[in-house]
């Protein structure tokens, strides 16, 4: 089994900051690397605030903090991942760009380095078939946000090989994270089954079933859910939740996965929850206040 002393992290967004944050917590150097330098800027504030939020809360002893972005690396060249055990991809949840992303790094990495991707649905036999070591790839999905979520999905494609999965999982444990393995079939086992429910309830809107306030607050109160549908919606981002629809429905073929229209049209909008500032909820207000 690889012991992974050193991480690689490929993309600052919501996921890699998350991803980095809680392994160097955990004492696990780790190299960030994003193309746009401004991203890595706005990672390493995000990890500021949240490490820091933590101690407040005496989550995290004083000075763990400092300790641990003392272990953060961050650049724009995947030579950065040179003497890496293992790099963990956290692009957007597009399947051309990983194939390109794979393509770049894998010239650059140690014959015996791993290699995971965060993907949330697309399937892990294709993505480790684009490598050179589809033994040596395999699914790692966290869930946002990654310092305050329990749980890792470990996916093993039709050629990974059980040292991968052993050593991400030891990985996983090590950041304090309980695994669940999941089997290659498309959005695995949470997005599978939460999904589905989100489609629904935007379907329910559409039909004039209820509206944005009544949806939510029947799920929170009579099914005593933490967050409205709708707001969770928001809170994983339409264009995010738009992909793992599509990759259901086409790698299933089953017309019970079919986006709504109605969230089509939100993400052509450019509507796409909290991260764009609005969504099922404009963000500009306080408390936010429904689009529909």
């Amino acid at each position: 089994m690889v012991e992974v002393r050193k991480l690689g992290v490929i993309g600052a967004g919501l996921m890699g900051n998350g991803i980095a944050h809680v392994a160097a917590l955990a004492g696990v150097p780790v190299a960030l690397v994003d193309v746009n330098p401004a991203a890595l800027q706005k990672a390493l504030a995000t990890i500021d605030k949240n490490m820091e939020r933590q101690t407040t809360r005496k989550v995290i002893p004083e000075g763990a903090k400092e300790a641990a972005q003392a272990l953060i690396t961050t650049g724009t060249d995947y030579a950065l991942f040179a003497d890496c055990d293992l790099v963990i991809e956290a692009a957007t949840e597009n399947e051309e760009i990983k194939k390109k992303i794979f393509a770049s790094l894998c010239p650059l990495l140690k014959p015996e380095t791993l290699i995971a991707s965060n993907t949330s649905s697309i399937p892990i036999t294709r993505l480790g078939a684009a490598t050179d070591r589809p033994g040596r790839f395999v699914g790692m999905h966290f869930f946002n946000p990654v310092p305050m979520m329990a749980l890792v999905e470990v996916i093993r494609g039709l050629a990974t090989e059980e040292p991968t999965v052993a050593a991400v999982k030891a990985l996983a444990e090590r950041m304090g994270k309980t695994v669940v393995e999941a089997a290659d079939y498309p959005a695995f086992v949470v997005n599978r089954i939460l999904c589905p429910m989100l489609n629904e309830a935007i379907f329910a809107l559409m039909e004039g079933v209820g509206d944005v306030r009544s949806i939510d607050a029947g799920m929170k109160l009579g099914a005593n859910h933490p967050m409205g549908p709708l707001e969770l919606c928001d809170f994983v981002g339409l264009d995010t939740l738009y992909s793992v629809l599509k990759v259901l429905h086409e790698g299933l073929g089953d017309p019970k996965y079919r986006p709504c229209p109605l969230l089509a049209k939100y993400v052509e909008a450019g509507w796409l929850g909290r991260k764009s500032g609005k969504g099922f909820y404009d963000y500009s207000t306080t408390p936010p206040t429904p689009t529909r």
